[in-house]
Formats: C-alpha cells, sequence, structure tokens
C-alpha cells in the first residue's frame, strides 16, 4: 500500500481502501491521506488525481459556459486551485459527480493534477445529487440530470424496482420532465411543476417496465403542452402578453384545485389538464387577471421563502 497518512491513527484501514490508494498511485495521482468521514465514519481518500483522467458522470447537467468562465477568472486572479473535487474510481478512469465545473476550469488554467476526495464506493456518484451546489440547480438541470442518471441505472439494473432509487431521483416527477427535456430541448417544464408535483410518484414496477409509464406520463405533458402553446398565441393576438400568462392558464386549468381531499392518479390528472385546457376559452380573460395572479403568486412565493 501507498504511504498514507491515516486518520484515525490506530484506525485499521479496509482493503478496499489500501486498493484504492494503489489505484490512485499507479494511475499518476498521489493519495495521501485515507480519513474516516465525520457524519457516517466511512473511509474516503484525500488525493491528488491526473486530471486527464477525471472525467464527469455521464448522467449529470451540462457545463455552464458562463459559470465557467467566472470560475477560471478566479482561479488565475488567485493563482491557486481551492475547492477539491468528489470523484469515484470507475472502468479505469475517476468520474466526478461533484466538481465537474471546478474539474474544466483547472484543465482550461493549465492543471495537470486536481485534489479530490475519493470515495471508494461508485455508487456514491448516483446518490450525491443533493450535494451539489457548485451551481443552483434550476428545474431543467435537475430533470435532466435525473433522467440521464434514470436510463443509466435502466442499463445496470433493469430488474430494480424504480422506488429503490428514490434517494437518488429525488423527485419522481424529474423523471417525467427529464424525459419531455430530452425531446423538448425547449420545453418549460416549470408550469406543470406544481402539478406534477403533487401527482407522481416513484414506481413499484422494475425500472424496464416503468420507463413506459415514464414515456407515456410524459407524452401526456406534451399533449397539454401543445395545447397550452395554441392557447397562449392565441391570448397574445387578443393583446394578453405577460410572462405569467402559459403558468397563469395552466392554474386555471389544474384538476387538483378542485380535488382537495382525494389526490387523483396521475394519469388521470394529466387527463383532466389536458381536458381542460382543450376547453379552455381565452376570450373570457384579459390582462388585469394575468397581472394580478401573477402579483398573488410573487406575494406568494416570498412568504414561502421567509
Amino acid at each position: 500500500m501507498a504511504a498514507l497518512a491515516i486518520f484515525p491513527k490506530d484506525a485499521k484501514v479496509p482493503a478496499a481502501v489500501e486498493q484504492l490508494a494503489d489505484t490512485i498511485d499507479a494511475d499518476g495521482g498521489h493519495a495521501l491521506a485515507a480519513y474516516q468521514e465525520p457524519v457516517g465514519d466511512h473511509w474516503q481518500i484525500f488525493a491528488m488525481l491526473p486530471l486527464a483522467m477525471v472525467e464527469p458522470t455521464p448522467f449529470q447537467r451540462d457545463l455552464s459556459p458562463a459559470h465557467l468562465r467566472r470560475l477560471v477568472e478566479v482561479m488565475k486572479k488567485l493563482d491557486r486551485f481551492t475547492e477539491p473535487i468528489v470523484a469515484v474510481h470507475t472502468d479505469g478512469k475517476y468520474w466526478t459527480p461533484n466538481g465537474n465545473h471546478r474539474r474544466a476550469a483547472a484543465a482550461k488554467a493549465g492543471a495537470k493534477q486536481i485534489v479530490a476526495i475519493v470515495i471508494p464506493e461508485p455508487d456514491v456518484a448516483f446518490q450525491i445529487l443533493a450535494l451539489n451546489t457548485e451551481k443552483a440547480h434550476n428545474l431543467k438541470d435537475k430533470a435532466l440530470e435525473v433522467i440521464r442518471m434514470y436510463r443509466a441505472r435502466l442499463e445496470s439494473h433493469p430488474r430494480t424496482a424504480e422506488k429503490e432509487f428514490a434517494f437518488e431521483f429525488e423527485r419522481p416527477h424529474f423523471i417525467t420532465l427529464g424525459v419531455s427535456y430530452q425531446r423538448k430541448p425547449k420545453f418549460s417544464g416549470g408550469v406543470y411543476a406544481p402539478l406534477l408535483s403533487r401527482v407522481d410518484t416513484f414506481l413499484a414496477k422494475p425500472l424496464k417496465e416503468a420507463v413506459g409509464e415514464r414515456e407515456e406520463r410524459a407524452g401526456q405533458v406534451e399533449e397539454a403542452d401543445e395545447l397550452l402553446v395554441g392557447l397562449v398565441a392565441k391570448a397574445k393576438k387578443r393583446g394578453i402578453n405577460h410572462p405569467y400568462l402559459r403558468n397563469y392558464i395552466v392554474a386555471r386549468c389544474n384538476p387538483l384545485s378542485r380535488a382537495r381531499k382525494n389526490i387523483p392518479s396521475c394519469k388521470s390528472a394529466l387527463s383532466s389538464l389536458v381536458k381542460s385546457l382543450g376547453e379552455f376559452d381565452v376570450t373570457k380573460i384579459h390582462f388585469g387577471m394575468v397581472s394580478s395572479a401573477a402579483q398573488i403568486a410573487a406575494a406568494s412565493s416570498v412568504a414561502d421563502a421567509s
């Protein structure tokens, strides 16, 4: 085993951690210390990794050019790298589920090695979405990362029930919206999130079967979206041009506003939404109604945040 600093000093380092330290050194990196992290006492390695062998997990969000540019500027100004990335060793390389912007920025700044906390358990790469606070996720970021993760799990664990990955996927509607975002990059999923967050659930079916139902749910959402796009176009022709217009129409058609005690199934709720959108009459609304609703929604958001 490579010469490691060990904490606690008298602790017995697991064989898997010793092997990982040897692998890091053999790959051209440097395993510096093995330690037990302070929450669950899990063993981890603090190391320098060869940057050329570090890649983002294939299911995470895309790089933000603006955020990457800012990171490179700050690194060059400070003339140092200050925050370790998280990495796992898999298939002869190192995946980083939390640190892709720092990885890319370090490469652009000319670094050949990168400081990392290397976790021996590769599956942690699927569980770290909630800890990825490097750049705040918006809904599209979350949904795309979850559906990419979902497809990776589908390939490796097709017979495992979808609900068994609830911790990794975080919220079931991220899966459904992720399918739609992949099919329609300009899809406005935030309009449907309030409804889906209440009716979408994790499925007890194995992933190989559950994925079909996810596709169906996404199809219903996309059917609703096609109707909504048409309604918005008609409303704009009547002079109702407001950023809250889409949300307003969906809120007016939301079946849950009339179903507080008995929440319908996801399929039923989406079917009702599609039906209501198909019957919605834009001639009965005016700009003031949309504007007032937007102000109420904004005030409610402020109250919820305080």
